[in-house]
């Protein structure tokens, strides 16, 4: 039976770095997959958003035209309820979202949001909520105990990783050279790091924060 699975972008690239190829993957297993950009990133990355949607034919997609890089200087009670729209609309079962911890106050920001329009009292539809790891985001996190990111779930991407690494090539003005973290070479790198955790060739991986069964 199809899910309804939703990722959560702070800013456009964020979904193809953190679940690119899982949302691939569930799309080729049949579930309908939705994503809302909570800023439009910089100028260029606004651009890209028309040409993600296609490549990866979600169902709907949502932007909040929130500021980047001023989301701390928003209050929770306007951000909540932009979210909580796209939540009711959708009735999403399987959620992605920002780590934490990450580096950029922006998804930390967001991530503070989505406690609250996760609670199951409210929004019941949700059955699994998984935070994403982000390279040059996650990795940059301070090195205290607290923003560990300790994978728990690991998904076999190696179907779908060439068609990852194509859409990650639509951001190139945010791309680096090797060896820089925000590189085509790093991530291949990492993606085959976290697949030989599971013995495949390349896998994503996350934390779980709720599952309901």
């Amino acid at each position: 039976m199809s899910k309804k699975v939703l990722a959560v972008s702070v800013h456009p690239d964020d979904e193809t770095l953190g679940c690119g190829g899982t949302l691939l993957k569930h799309k080729a297993n049949g579930d309908k997959i939705f994503c809302v950009y909570i800023t439009n990133g910089n100028a260029f990355q606004a651009k890209t958003i028309n040409e993600l949607n296609k490549l990866y034919e979600f169902e709907n997609t949502f932007q909040l035209g929130l500021p980047e890089l001023e989301l701390d200087d928003i209050s929770l009670n306007h951000i909540i309820p932009k979210i909580s729209e796209v939540i009711k609309e959708v009735e999403p079962e399987v959620l992605y979202i920002p780590n934490r911890s990450d580096v950029h106050s922006d998804h930390r920001r967001v991530f503070e949001a989505l406690v609250a329009v996760t609670k199951s009292f409210r929004y019941d539809s949700i059955k699994k909520i998984l935070m994403c790891e982000v390279m040059s985001e996650t990795d940059f996190s301070p090195a205290l105990i607290e923003n560990v990111f300790q994978p728990n779930v690991f998904n076999d991407i190696s179907e779908y990783f060439d068609k990852k690494i194509e859409i990650l090539k639509i951001f190139k003005s945010e791309l680096f050279e090797a060896p820089y973290t925000r590189s085509i070479d790093s991530v291949t790198a990492h993606n085959r790091y976290r697949g030989s955790q599971i013995n495949t060739y390349y896998a994503e991986s996350f934390m779980l924060i709720k599952e309901i069964n």
